[in-house]
């Protein structure tokens, strides 16, 4: 087992986990003006419960499940002079009342309000000394529904483990068979600081190891990514000098990203869009031209992009570049860290023509993963796990103060897709009717969207630092405008 995926027993029968090298990256990216957590805003209908879901009974359902995802109930140990990644630890003090809270919106309780309200939340980063989770019961919408959002560290779970996350929370049913009464919880110790010293002692002295054997599968890897980029890629945009640059009229671009509204320092303050594409119509659309619902998902957001940025006169010649997570999950989720990797993807936001644009997100996502399938699983793991996180916290830093990424962004926008379930689902007796993603942005890539499948429905939130899109509603709405092009070519 490699060692950043090692955990030991305390010697209660519990673990005490220590954080792999990316989980501890997601707490390195938090500075003055970004957080490290995500979140998710769902949206319940209350008139499919027996009975009201209000605080209390929203305490008594966390109070007996929320054993099924132990690491809510778990903080951060941190190693001194942060020579070794952190520990999670039971919190022999944790309060469920107060990662549980309540707010009502104030009349007439509008959608606008509501993404007010989670944007301003969701702004405010975790308490460290804490387990690393926060859930808001919402209320006064205008509509009648309640909502409920949550956000978790991303240094906690990925988000394949927060969809799982959901379904140990909801119900397939609105009746479901009453919940055992919760056993009592004993906390058990942290491990002792001789032990967390030589583990530490023992992880510095491997270290040299660990690289060498990075530095080994980087250059095993090198011969595939290369061609990749150099040929593949480059016959469709340019980029790099591969044969083939700069055909089909597309002009060379550099293997970075665009200048961009985005790609610059940003405050604190958060905008939060959210709304739904129906699914069936996303299916169409794909069964019609060949794709697959990722294809479309990133043409649609493609489009809207290239309008938001031709409003602002900020339209780039070529396309920008967009950070797409990837799970490499191969099983059911532990709740055990993030096993999650990234490829880099040209968004086709210089292609006005809806259909030629789909076509040609079709072929760069092929692409990017050709180019990361070259990629062994955990590779960027093992990476950020080789130095200690006085090392990997401090480059960050520096990173962040040196400004580099406004001026060369790696990558000029976050698209995520993450699989939720097909079907109904309930929490307390109330339907989930909606599930709306919360990402996390950082400065240089001010912009996030991030979409959930859900029950007939493609659940899209896009996050945005407050000063960069006073206007993030239209960026949101021309989602639905660009479906409807590709809509009208269908027979």
């Amino acid at each position: 087992m490699p060692l950043a995926r090692r955990a030991v027993c305390d010697g209660g029968g519990s673990l005490n986990r220590r954080l792999t090298g990316l989980d501890t990256a997601f707490l390195a990216l938090e500075t003055s003006t970004s957080t490290g957590h995500v979140g998710s805003l769902s949206l319940l209908d209350p008139t499919t419960a027996a009975e009201p879901l209000d605080f209390a009974r929203l305490i008594a359902l966390f109070e007996a499940r929320i054993g099924r995802v132990p690491v809510l109930r778990q903080r951060l140990l941190t190693v001194p002079f942060g020579i070794d990644q952190p520990w999670w630890v039971d919190d022999e003090h944790f309060d469920i009342g107060y990662h549980l809270r309540e707010v009502a919106l104030p009349t007439p309780g509008s959608r606008a309000q509501l993404a007010e309200a989670v944007a301003n939340i969701h702004a405010r980063p975790l308490d460290r000394s804490r387990p690393l989770w926060e859930t808001y019961l919402i209320s006064g919408l205008d509509d009648g529904l309640l909502a409920v959002y949550t956000k978790v560290h991303h240094a906690t779970m990925d988000g394949v483990s927060g969809a799982e996350m959901l379904t140990a929370l909801f119900d397939l049913t609105p009746t479901p068979a009453p919940d055992p009464a919760p056993a009592p919880w004993t906390p058990k110790p942290p491990p002792s600081r001789t032990h967390v010293a030589k583990a530490a002692l023992g992880r510095l002295l491997a270290r040299p190891v660990e690289a060498t054997k990075v530095v080994a599968e980087a250059a095993r890897m090198l011969p595939a990514v290369a061609p990749t980029v150099g040929t593949r890629v480059g016959s469709v945009f340019g980029l790099g000098k591969g044969e083939g640059s700069g055909a089909a009229g597309h002009p060379e671009t550099p293997l970075i990203g665009p200048q961009t509204p985005f790609n610059v320092a940003i405050s604190a303050h958060r905008r939060f869009g959210f709304t739904t594409l129906p699914l069936a119509q996303v299916k169409a659309v794909k069964n019609h031209f060949g794709t697959s619902l990722n294809d479309v998902a990133v043409a649609v957001s493609a489009g809207a992009l290239r309008r938001w940025l031709i409003a602002h006169d900020a339209l780039p010649e070529g396309p920008l570049v967009a950070m797409l997570p990837v799970s490499i999950r191969t099983g059911a989720s532990d709740f055990k860290g993030n096993q999650v990797s990234a490829m880099l993807a040209a968004v086709p936001t210089h292609v006005a023509d809806p259909v030629e644009r789909l076509r040609t997100a079709q072929t760069i996502t092929s692409v990017a993963k050709a180019q990361h399938a070259a990629m062994p699983p955990g590779f960027i793991d093992e990476v950020l796990g080789v130095a200690p996180p006085a090392v990997t916290n401090r480059l960050f830093r520096v990173t962040w103060a040196s400004r580099v990424l406004h001026r060369l962004p790696a990558f000029n926008v976050v698209i995520s897709n993450v699989p939720g379930p097909p079907i109904p689902v309930y929490l307390a007796g109330t339907r989930l009717i909606a599930h709306y993603p919360v990402s996390a942005i950082a400065d240089g890539v001010g912009l996030n969207i991030t979409l959930v499948g859900y029950d007939g429905g493609l659940h899209f939130g896009v996050i945005a630092a407050r000063e960069i899109a006073p206007d993030l509603d239209d960026l949101v709405g021309h989602l639905h405008t660009e479906l409807d092009l590709l809509l009208a070519h269908l027979p």
